[in-house]
C-alpha cells in the first residue's frame, strides 16, 4: 500500500520550502480540503470494517493500525 501524507505533513513541507506560488491562506484552504477529504476517507473505510465485522467496533488500536498503514508512523 501506497502510503499518504497526511494534510498538515503537507503543509509544513510547503511552508518549509519557503517558496510560495500562493498564498498562505490559499496553502492553508488547501490543507483544510485534503484534511477533509482524508477524514472522509477514514470514515468510510471504518464503516467497511465495521460491516465486515458487525459484532466489533474500531479501537485505538485499529485506528492507530489504519493511520500507520496509510500515512506512516
Amino acid at each position: 500500500m501506497e502510503k499518504k501524507q497526511t494534510a498538515v505533513d503537507w503543509l509544513v513541507e510547503q511552508l518549509m520550502k519557503g517558496e510560495f506560488i500562493n498564498s498562505t491562506d490559499e496553502l492553508i484552504e488547501q490543507a483544510k480540503e485534503m484534511e477533509k477529504e482524508q477524514i472522509s476517507d477514514a470514515h468510510i473505510e471504518g464503516q467497511r470494517v465495521f460491516d465486515k465485522h458487525q459484532h466489533t467496533q474500531w479501537t485505538n488500536d485499529q485506528a492507530e493500525q489504519y493511520y500507520n498503514q496509510t500515512y506512516g508512523d
